[in-house]
């Protein structure tokens, strides 16, 4: 991989201060940022691209150096939440939710209420690829395993639904039905099964991404709000108001294990090479790891990370994980085997999501 071994560099500051800017009025501010807006970016470097809730926008941070590198604009729209990228690297697809879910997610959204939609960018030019309006809450949206199809999530306080649109041509091909208060709707990491976290319900669907038919569903803990690929045949969901993590068996549709964490969990993420679990403690501002001890998942140690840490993202070659911290407005830049942080990149405020493209 082209970061696998590079240096970090002592970062002090990412911020770059244009003094000319004090000599235009508003309105020459204003046109200013219409036009960065439009501006085609060239990201040919490996990135980083997290999504800031308050701010409204998208960071792009180079791995090779770390530096806050570009910065994608979102026409406008309010609170984009989580982002998924296409397999070919070349689209990613940001849910915008026009409220703030950083303190959780069992608020939900209220019908009639504007600006929902998904966001389809091109990930080495910025620009937008397509929005999709919605008229309910989408918290995130997921490409298939070979991206012909992009999975949305659409929340509904009786019975929340999944759409799935043809790449193509952007057309709606299916409408699934599902729980009460739908949250994230994920793959499993071959692709084999659609999962789908019922956060009013406690509930997780299972749905056949062939059939397009739900299979099965779990009972969890309460409110629950993704159901986390993993490598190891799993999908760990994250249970906030239960405080626990349900271990759900890809192939089975059991459930394997509950861990009992003490801590509102913010997302869940499976190391392959070290065999551990990191569970983003969000009112600690910490990242705790866990191992198999005995065939039970058992705590191993923490690392603190920042304020209301969320999102984890792990190299493809194992040795750096990112994580982001929504109060603190940073990404946090940690050596897998070491457990511990080496820097901390500023970014927009309230960062949530995250996805890397070597």
């Amino acid at each position: 991989m082209l970061y696998r071994t590079f240096k970090l560099p002592l970062i002090t500051s990412f911020l770059m201060v244009f003094t000319a800017c004090n000599l235009h009025t508003e309105d020459d501010m204003g046109d200013m940022e219409e036009d960065m807006d439009g501006m085609e970016l060239n990201i040919n470097y490996p990135a980083a691209f997290v999504v800031n809730g308050e701010s409204n926008d998208v960071d792009v941070i180079n791995l090779n150096d770390l530096t806050h590198k570009d910065h994608i604009s979102l026409n406008g729209a309010t609170f984009p939440h989580h982002i998924n990228m296409s397999p070919d690297r070349t689209k990613l697809a940001v849910a915008i939710t026009s409220t703030d879910l950083s303190a959780g997610h069992d608020g939900g959204g209220m019908d009639g209420m504007s600006g929902l939609k998904v966001i389809v960018l091109n990930s080495y030019t910025g620009k937008i690829e397509k929005e999709i309006v919605l008229p309910k809450m989408p918290h995130n949206a997921a490409f298939n395993a070979d991206g012909s199809e992009l999975w949305v999530s659409q929340e509904d306080e009786m019975r929340s639904q999944v759409l799935v649109y043809n790449t193509g041509n952007w057309a709606l091909k299916n409408t699934i039905l599902v729980g009460k208060g739908l949250s994230e709707v994920t793959f499993s990491t071959d692709g084999s099964k659609v999962f789908a976290a019922n956060t009013a319900d406690a509930t997780v669907s299972i749905i056949s991404p062939a059939t397009k038919m739900v299979m099965g569903t779990v009972p969890v803990g309460k409110d629950p709000v993704g159901a986390w690929p993993a490598a190891n045949g799993h999908v760990y969901v994250d249970n906030e108001t239960d405080q626990t993590v349900t271990e759900i068996n890809v192939a089975t549709g059991a459930v394997t294990e509950t861990i009992n964490l003490g801590f509102k969990p913010g997302y869940v993420a499976y190391h392959p090479d070290q065999q551990e679990l990191w569970v983003s403690d969000a009112t600690n501002g910490k990242v705790v790891y866990y191992k198999k001890a005995n065939g039970l998942w058992a705590r191993q140690g923490a690392i603190t990370t920042g304020a209301d840490a969320h999102a984890i993202a792990f190299s493809p070659d194992g040795t750096i994980a990112y994580v982001t911290n929504q109060g603190a407005g940073t990404v946090s830049v940690i050596n897998v085997s070491e457990h511990s942080v080496r820097t901390a990149i500023s970014v927009g405020k309230k960062p949530n999501g995250i996805v890397l493209r070597p």
